[in-house]
Protein backbone atom coordinates (compact mmCIF):
# COMPACT_ATOMS: atom_id res chain seq x y z
CA UNK A 1 0.00 0.00 0.00
CA UNK A 2 1.35 3.42 -0.95
CA UNK A 3 2.25 5.74 1.90
CA UNK A 4 1.21 9.38 2.09
CA UNK A 5 4.79 10.34 1.17
CA UNK A 6 4.65 8.07 -1.90
CA UNK A 7 1.33 9.56 -2.99
CA UNK A 8 2.62 13.10 -2.51
CA UNK A 9 5.75 12.31 -4.52
CA UNK A 10 3.65 10.95 -7.37
CA UNK A 11 1.53 14.11 -7.37
CA UNK A 12 4.66 16.27 -7.57
CA UNK A 13 6.13 14.18 -10.39
CA UNK A 14 2.78 14.31 -12.18
CA UNK A 15 2.67 18.10 -11.84
CA UNK A 16 6.15 18.37 -13.35
CA UNK A 17 5.30 15.89 -16.12
CA UNK A 18 2.31 18.04 -17.07
CA UNK A 19 4.46 21.10 -17.76
CA UNK A 20 5.50 22.13 -21.25
CA UNK A 21 9.08 21.90 -22.46
CA UNK A 22 11.61 23.33 -21.85
CA UNK A 23 10.24 24.10 -18.38
CA UNK A 24 9.40 20.44 -17.70
CA UNK A 25 13.04 19.35 -18.04
CA UNK A 26 14.29 22.29 -15.96
CA UNK A 27 11.73 21.66 -13.23
CA UNK A 28 12.49 17.93 -13.16
CA UNK A 29 16.16 18.79 -12.69
CA UNK A 30 15.20 21.30 -9.97
CA UNK A 31 13.30 18.53 -8.15
CA UNK A 32 16.36 16.27 -8.46
CA UNK A 33 18.73 18.96 -7.15
CA UNK A 34 16.49 19.62 -4.13
CA UNK A 35 16.05 15.94 -3.24
CA UNK A 36 19.75 15.19 -3.74
CA UNK A 37 20.76 18.16 -1.56
CA UNK A 38 18.37 17.19 1.24
CA UNK A 39 17.04 13.64 0.85
CA UNK A 40 15.13 14.02 4.11
CA UNK A 41 12.73 16.51 2.49
CA UNK A 42 9.30 15.21 1.56
CA UNK A 43 7.75 16.65 -1.62
CA UNK A 44 4.10 17.59 -1.86
CA UNK A 45 1.89 19.94 -3.82
CA UNK A 46 1.81 23.36 -2.14
CA UNK A 47 -0.36 26.13 -3.59
CA UNK A 48 -0.51 24.15 -6.82
CA UNK A 49 3.24 23.67 -7.24
CA UNK A 50 5.95 21.43 -5.74
CA UNK A 51 6.94 22.17 -2.15
CA UNK A 52 9.33 20.34 0.17
CA UNK A 53 9.04 19.84 3.94
CA UNK A 54 10.79 17.74 6.58
CA UNK A 55 7.61 15.70 7.16
CA UNK A 56 4.32 15.29 5.35
CA UNK A 57 2.55 17.27 8.07
CA UNK A 58 5.23 19.92 8.68
CA UNK A 59 5.43 23.32 6.96
CA UNK A 60 6.95 23.61 3.50
CA UNK A 61 10.47 25.08 3.63
CA UNK A 62 11.47 25.13 -0.05
CA UNK A 63 9.30 25.38 -3.15
CA UNK A 64 9.50 26.13 -6.83
CA UNK A 65 7.05 27.62 -9.26
CA UNK A 66 6.58 27.69 -13.01
CA UNK A 67 4.55 30.81 -13.70
CA UNK A 68 5.68 33.62 -15.99
CA UNK A 69 9.18 32.82 -14.73
CA UNK A 70 10.60 29.80 -12.98
CA UNK A 71 11.21 30.52 -9.31
CA UNK A 72 12.93 28.88 -6.36
CA UNK A 73 11.59 30.11 -3.05
CA UNK A 74 11.82 29.68 0.70
CA UNK A 75 8.75 29.92 2.88
CA UNK A 76 8.68 31.99 6.04
CA UNK A 77 9.11 28.68 7.90
CA UNK A 78 12.67 28.32 6.57
CA UNK A 79 13.80 30.66 9.40
CA UNK A 80 16.75 32.07 7.49
CA UNK A 81 18.56 35.15 8.74
CA UNK A 82 18.94 38.61 7.15
CA UNK A 83 21.69 38.75 4.55
CA UNK A 84 23.46 41.72 6.16
CA UNK A 85 26.06 43.72 4.27
CA UNK A 86 24.54 45.83 1.51
CA UNK A 87 21.26 43.94 1.91
CA UNK A 88 20.83 44.99 5.55
CA UNK A 89 17.80 43.30 7.08
CA UNK A 90 16.50 41.84 3.80
CA UNK A 91 16.11 38.07 3.92
CA UNK A 92 16.79 36.34 0.60
CA UNK A 93 13.69 34.26 -0.08
CA UNK A 94 13.18 33.87 -3.85
CA UNK A 95 15.25 33.56 -6.99
CA UNK A 96 14.20 33.62 -10.64
CA UNK A 97 15.94 31.49 -13.24
CA UNK A 98 15.50 30.51 -16.87
CA UNK A 99 17.72 27.44 -16.96
CA UNK A 100 20.02 25.49 -14.70
CA UNK A 101 23.78 25.19 -15.03
CA UNK A 102 26.36 23.68 -12.67
CA UNK A 103 26.92 26.93 -10.75
CA UNK A 104 23.18 27.53 -10.33
CA UNK A 105 22.56 23.94 -9.24
CA UNK A 106 25.34 24.17 -6.65
CA UNK A 107 23.88 27.41 -5.26
CA UNK A 108 20.39 25.90 -5.11
CA UNK A 109 21.78 22.91 -3.20
CA UNK A 110 23.47 25.29 -0.72
CA UNK A 111 20.23 27.24 -0.22
CA UNK A 112 18.23 24.04 0.34
CA UNK A 113 20.77 22.59 2.79
CA UNK A 114 20.83 25.88 4.74
CA UNK A 115 17.02 25.96 4.99
CA UNK A 116 16.94 22.36 6.21
CA UNK A 117 19.87 22.73 8.62
CA UNK A 118 18.39 25.80 10.28
CA UNK A 119 15.07 23.99 10.77
CA UNK A 120 16.63 20.88 12.22
CA UNK A 121 18.36 22.95 14.90
CA UNK A 122 15.34 25.09 15.82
Amino acid sequence: MATKDDKNLQKVLGKIAGMNEPERSVMQRMHDVITEAAPELKPRIWYGMPGYALHASSPVLVFFRNDERMTLGLSEKANLKPAGGNDGQLIPAAWYFEELDDVTEQRIAEIVRAAVTVNQTV
